[in-house]
């Protein structure tokens, strides 16, 4: 496994700024946000200009790219700008893509065929897609997750521990979709409050490192840590690195 940092750690940065930030503090790898809300690439952009893309990311100040996080609303264009977003991947040497499930109240069959198509595209260009565990979604729970990846032949989960934190009674299980994992987003987390400082949360970090090495994970472990606002964020960064690197 290996540790990485998410671009939206520094969404208030431009690209490049934010990859000498998280450069400094000592991180090797990173996952590209590519959000349409974002403040970095958008899919849009991406799509419009793929030369102009692969330049913006191309001063990775020593930063290795391990995955792009793709977020774009359902429209016409959704599919070019995935396609666009997988090609940037496969330029940068980038395997995984974070995609999001459809909100709760799809149809499950839809969602099915709209998985089918990124998961298809994807691998057309090498790629991996890994869509996001998040409370509101389709993959609020686990035993619907594992349900989409078998109906979705080559699905995978980007698994985000903190919904299954946040606003629960008792942490639910995530057991079931750990042979599915091919990301992971971290932060810290309680029932009360989605993001704490590190240290402050339930998270087990290291309970969930030996998940994932007794099923042979061997991906990235992302630190997914937006600003809070009064709290220092270069510490809090820093602090995430070390304790991971610590459990590897």
């Amino acid at each position: 496994m290996i540790v990485c940092v998410s671009t939206e750690c520094f969404p208030e940065l431009p690209l490049s700024k934010a990859m000498e930030r998280l450069a400094e503090l000592e991180f090797t790898a990173v996952e590209i946000d590519v959000h349409e809300d974002g403040g970095h690439l958008t899919p849009a952009q991406v799509a419009a200009d793929p030369e102009a893309a692969i330049a913006a990311c191309s001063d990775l100040q020593r930063l290795r790219p391990v995955a792009i996080s793709f977020s774009a609303p359902e429209t016409p264009e959704l599919y070019d700008r995935f396609t666009a977003c997988c090609r940037l991947a496969k330029s940068l040497g980038i395997v995984t893509i974070v995609v999001d499930a459809s909100e709760l109240g799809t149809p499950f069959n839809g969602e099915i065929e709209r998985l089918r198509k990124f998961v298809a595209i994807a691998s057309g260009l090498g790629a991996i897609v890994g869509v996001k565990t998040t409370a509101g979604r389709m993959t609020q729970d686990a035993e619907t997750t594992a349900s989409l990846c078998r109906n979705v032949p080559g699905l995978g989960v980007t698994l985000d521990p903190s919904h299954f934190i946040f606003g629960q009674k008792k942490q639910a299980s995530w057991e079931q979709i750990l042979k599915y994992v091919c990301h992971v987003h971290l932060r810290d987390t309680k029932p009360e409050a989605f993001q704490v400082r590190i240290g402050q949360g339930d998270v087990e970090y290291g309970k969930l490192v030996a998940q994932l090495q007794r099923v042979g994970y061997k991906r990235s472990l992302c630190a997914h840590l937006p600003p809070i606002e009064g709290i220092d964020q270069i510490g809090e960064l820093r602090k995430m690195r070390l304790l991971l690197e610590s459990l590897l």
